[in-house]
């Protein structure tokens, strides 16, 4: 073999070598942010779980007082069940959206009934509803946060080159739909008192 040769195999063998000690060191890397993303999902889910086992105490309460309101909590009831059915975090993601969804329609209704809003039960489950609902956002936006620079690190060159190639593949933000953007219109019919 000649000296150039010798010299350009020494050479791409050094680039080769080069490129999987820079791959490791971002498989490592790929691995912790992925990690995070897993242990701030579980924070996600730890509220999602407090607010799913608040619901019943202020349903039952405000029941009391808006008897007629049954699509309403009945809305409430199937989000519950989906948000016990959902495995992964996009199923988790739309529950908690429908949830939401319900409970801001339930708290519509809770304006029509003075009686209740000065009701000692309903306040304090109120408040913390209220305090789970700002505990569940702080958590959303910390997830959220970590999936973007997850993935704004898998998507620069050359980790994008090869992080699929590792398994790596950008996660889904926790975003609000657009209907939860919409102020909730509750229709009371003949029933309303």
């Amino acid at each position: 073999m000649s000296r150039m040769t010798r010299s350009r195999i020494a050479g791409l063998v050094g680039v080769v070598l080069l490129g999987g000690l820079l791959s490791g060191c971002s498989y490592n890397k790929f691995t912790a942010q992925e990690e995070a993303i897993k242990a701030q999902w579980a924070q996600v889910e730890n509220q999602l779980q407090r607010r799913n086992d608040q619901i019943p105490n202020l349903v039952e309460t405000v029941k009391g007082y808006a008897k007629q309101e049954q699509t309403i909590f009945q809305s409430i009831a199937d989000a519950r069940a989906k948000m016990a059915g959902a495995t992964t975090p996009a199923e988790k993601i739309d529950a908690a959206n429908a949830e939401s969804s319900a409970l801001s329609r339930l708290l519509v209704v809770v304006e029509n009934y003075p009686n209740l809003k000065s009701d000692a039960l309903f306040l304090r489950l109120s408040d913390d509803l209220a305090g789970t609902e700002n505990r569940l956002a702080t958590e959303r936006m910390r997830y959220n946060d970590t999936v973007q620079v997850y993935n704004t690190y898998i998507k620069q060159l050359p980790r994008s080159l090869y992080a699929g190639w590792l398994g790596f593949e950008a996660q889904k933000y926790f975003e609000v739909p657009a209907s939860a953007q919409q102020v909730p219109k509750v229709d009371f019919g003949s029933g309303q008192k």
